[in-house]
């Protein structure tokens, strides 16, 4: 199943070098506004998201990118604990664990008490995945919010520090990597403007 949403995504997305022509040729301003504007429009199409297909693409994706992590044992620290992520902007809040060797998700519906929750908008979170921004920093900028369990915190967000973005498919990585330049070039391009 995540090998063919990985075709689907493959004959949607332009490829690397589109991408980057596209990025240039799009005045600043525009750019900006995209930026600005791509939460108001995603809000409404991932709150109609069933958990089921918010599941299905998230736990294949993570288990990707965490493969060696999660084949090491390395979750083993959130074997009966809980992890809430929220995409802030979106309104997208996730529960994770660690169960039986692997990653899984619970449904909003089990009212879940997490034991760590970290949340960000949007933009920030792809800026850690693209490798443009560490957690440490937006943490300390209050862009990064991690409430709960203290320990448990470090722990994931060392997880966090070993992304490995490589793991992905190259189409999933491209767009990862894209949004990440584009995202960041804009905000150093708007700092650049009004100095």
């Amino acid at each position: 199943m995540l090998s063919t949403s990985f075709a689907l995504i493959n004959n949607i997305i332009p490829s690397k070098d589109t991408l980057d022509t596209i990025e240039q040729r799009l005045p600043l301003k525009l750019r900006a506004n995209i930026i600005n504007i791509m939460p108001k429009i995603l809000k409404p199409s991932f709150s109609l998201l069933p958990f089921s297909a918010q599941k299905s693409a998230l736990i294949p994706a993570l288990s990707s990118v965490f493969r060696e992590a999660l084949e090491d044992g390395d979750f083993e620290f959130l074997q009966d604990k809980w992890l809430k992520i929220s995409v802030t902007d979106l309104g997208l809040n996730w529960w994770l664990s660690y169960d039986h060797d692997r990653l899984i998700m619970a449904s909003p519906d089990a009212a879940i008490q997490e034991d760590v929750s970290f949340s960000a908008n949007g933009d920030d979170l792809i800026l850690i995945a693209g490798r443009k921004q560490d957690p440490d920093t937006l943490f300390f900028q209050r862009r990064l919010k991690i409430e709960g369990d203290t320990e448990l915190g470090l722990e994931v967000k060392n997880l966090i520090d070993a992304i490995d973005i490589d793991q992905l498919p190259s189409t999933v990585h491209n767009l990862v990597e894209f949004s990440a330049n584009f995202i960041q070039n804009t905000q150093d391009c708007l700092k650049s403007a009004q100095q």
